[in-house]
């Protein structure tokens, strides 16, 4: 570990999408958490836990860009939404995200993805990233879409 007097960046990141689905059809998509064919630029994924969903479930995503990032499951809440921790694979000291579902009218479903992440980078190099990681969230949410509307 670095020298603990290094200044700190702290950020978070949100975005949502409207997806006109129901909300088990979006939960079947959102809890298969290594079925990402939704994920921008996500290579493959696979478990490196037993446990397949819940807390306590641990997933590897390997992404175009050559890096693997290794997800901890640490929060479940079914048909709700989960939250994860990011424990390497990225330019961070810690990363928390969670992705939530909420029933809106008309059989709309808004699906948010928000994260809070601390880095020990540069400024300039932080802020790149998390203009980085908001586009990400933007893409690949906009994939989830697409892909549960054509269904």
């Amino acid at each position: 570990m670095g020298s603990s007097n290094m200044v700190k960046q702290v950020g978070t990141a949100k975005r949502s999408v409207i997806i006109k689905a129901s909300v088990e059809t979006v939960w079947k998509k959102l809890s298969k958490i290594t079925k990402l064919d939704w994920l921008e630029e996500q290579k493959s994924s696979k478990f490196l836990s037993q446990k397949k969903y819940g807390v306590g479930a641990i997933r590897l995503i390997s992404f175009e860009d050559g890096s693997d990032v290794e997800e901890h499951i640490v929060e479940w809440s079914t048909k709700k939404g989960f939250s994860y921790i990011a424990i390497t694979g990225l330019p961070l000291l810690a990363y928390l995200a969670n992705i939530s579902m909420k029933k809106m009218s008309g059989g709309r479903i808004k699906v948010t993805w928000q994260s809070y992440f601390v880095s020990d980078k540069r400024k300039k190099e932080f802020l790149e990233f998390s203009k980085f990681l908001n586009q990400f969230y933007t893409k690949s949410l906009h994939n989830l879409k697409l892909d549960i509307q054509k269904d």
